[in-house]
């Protein structure tokens, strides 16, 4: 099983400096583990820069008690049950966002489906991501201001 943080980074949104959530598995951010298996896609379509282009979510609404990393996305792009992971560097998160299934069993959580909302990339490489129920959550919770 993997091990996830939710990690608070600041990066620049929109011309201002703003505190989002960001995955990390096993101390790597889920942004650079996106951008691996999207930039052979981006570079053939001549557009390198485009591959793992994503910020984490802002705003207080995935922090917990937000249940959003938890089945009952807040954000969702296709509008199927898909959870947005990761936003678009320019602010806004529907822009180019990122999304899983998030699956919430009693012992476990399972990331799956991985889509973006404008290109139709095969994320297989990234395969289903499966996590203690208990680690992931207790990682929920410190997300909390």
């Amino acid at each position: 099983m993997e091990r996830i943080e939710f990690r608070t980074v600041e990066q620049e949104l929109g011309g201002d400096m703003v505190p989002t959530l960001v995955p990390f598995l096993g101390g790597v951010s889920l942004r650079d583990l996106v951008r691996t298996v999207e930039l052979p896609f981006a570079r053939r379509e001549g557009n390198p820069d485009l591959a793992g282009s994503y910020a984490g979510l802002a705003g207080d609404g995935v922090r917990w008690p937000s249940r959003h990393f938890l089945g009952e996305p807040v954000l969702s792009w296709f509008g199927d049950g898909d959870t947005v992971l990761l936003g678009c560097v320019c602010g806004d998160w529907g822009c180019w966002p990122f999304t899983a299934t998030v699956a919430v069993a009693d012992e476990v959580v399972t990331w799956s489906g991985y889509r973006t909302g404008h290109r139709d990339w095969d994320y297989r490489e990234l395969r289903d991501i499966t996590f203690d129920r208990g680690q992931y959550e207790q990682a929920l919770r410190e997300t909390t201001r």
